[in-house]
């Protein structure tokens, strides 16, 4: 077991590389629920029966305010919708849709359940790795631009290989598409 799941943290691999946040490195958490930010959440909640229910969307929010969903922002959301912080990070430990730790600008999901698999996904994966410069699957690029990983299915199994960017969907990409797919990329 990691020395970060050890003490209970959210962090990746030692040798991933994920920019510099103040949320990563043990700072302080700036709230995110506040302003105009905190009206959208207390409207959105005002359309559930319970304050769980809206835990799924409070989650997106922080995400897309962050960029990931840091420790803070789970105790933060937990506070706010009467959770424990355990269950928070429960679920968001479960789905792989929520950021535990920054990524690069174009977060890059290759799909590579069995029927990709069979029609080339590994060399789709090797390619991003390579053209992204981020070596190996988790890492983000040092410029900061690119987080690639594998997901176990995109659900578009007859459009083989399919990848999302960010949240952006493309389907039926080859190794040879990589450079024009990231090309295409601001």
């Amino acid at each position: 077991m990691s020395a970060a799941r050890e003490e209970g943290g959210l962090h990746a691999p030692a040798h991933a590389s994920h920019g510099s946040s103040a949320h990563a490195h043990g700072g302080t958490h700036t709230p995110i629920f506040s302003g105009e930010r905190r009206k959208q959440l207390d409207e959105l909640l005002a359309r559930y029966p319970n304050k769980m229910a809206g835990l799924l969307p409070a989650l997106w929010m922080a995400q897309e305010a962050e960029g990931w969903v840091s420790e803070g922002a789970m105790a933060e959301i937990a506070g706010l919708l009467e959770l424990t912080p355990a269950y928070v990070k429960g679920v968001v430990t479960f789905y792989t849709m929520y950021h535990q730790h920054p990524v690069g600008r174009h977060f890059i999901q290759v799909c590579t359940t069995s029927p990709c698999g069979v029609c080339g996904a590994e060399d789709v994966v090797k390619s991003f790795l390579k053209h992204t410069g981020c070596g190996e699957l988790g890492v983000t690029s040092n410029d900061g631009k690119y987080t690639v990983i594998e997901v176990e299915c995109l659900g578009a199994c007859g459009f083989a290989t399919p990848i999302m960017i960010n949240q952006d969907f493309i389907e039926s990409v080859t190794p040879e598409r990589v450079p024009e797919i990231l090309g295409k990329l601001k």
